[in-house]
């Protein structure tokens, strides 16, 4: 039994260690996610730039490559700060960072969707477009009818 207990701080230590590598590891992810999304999104559009709406494309992949970025960051931040220093002022600092970047992942959302995260997806154009020209039909049917008296 105390070697058991002698062992237990060189665990302790292994673990810790591997926590702070895999959590570097997710780090480097979400950093190079966001700069390869970056770099795919500016080769799509030099390769495309006189294209009509093009650089609205540009932007929704720039944006959805710093919203998965993110998201991956705060993963790394969440690793590191419980496994590893699970103190009062580690969480408030992790708090801190988790809200910052939700309200960036947020903001981004907006941006790119035109719409916060929380409201249902709008309609899309053409099926708004559809419904508003049946209307549009409706409405002269009923008025043809009412005109010649059917």
């Amino acid at each position: 039994m105390p070697e058991a207990a002698a062992a237990l701080p060189a665990i302790e230590a292994a673990v810790s260690h591997w926590i702070r590598v895999v959590g570097t590891a997710i780090d480097i992810f979400g950093v190079l996610v966001i700069v390869i999304g970056i770099t795919w999104a500016t080769i799509a559009y030099v390769q495309k730039r006189m294209e009509e709406r093009h650089y609205e494309r540009y932007r929704i992949r720039i944006g959805r490559s710093l919203l998965l970025g993110l998201e991956v960051l705060v993963a790394a931040d969440i690793v590191k700060t419980i496994a590893l220093e699970a103190t009062l002022m580690s969480l408030g600092v992790l708090a801190a960072l988790v809200l910052v970047r939700t309200f960036l992942s947020w903001t981004l959302v907006l941006e790119i969707e035109g719409r916060w995260p929380w409201r249902a997806e709008p309609e899309p154009a053409n099926e708004r477009f559809a419904d508003a020209e049946s209307s549009m039909l409706r409405r002269a049917a009923m008025h043809r009818n009412a005109t010649i008296g059917v």
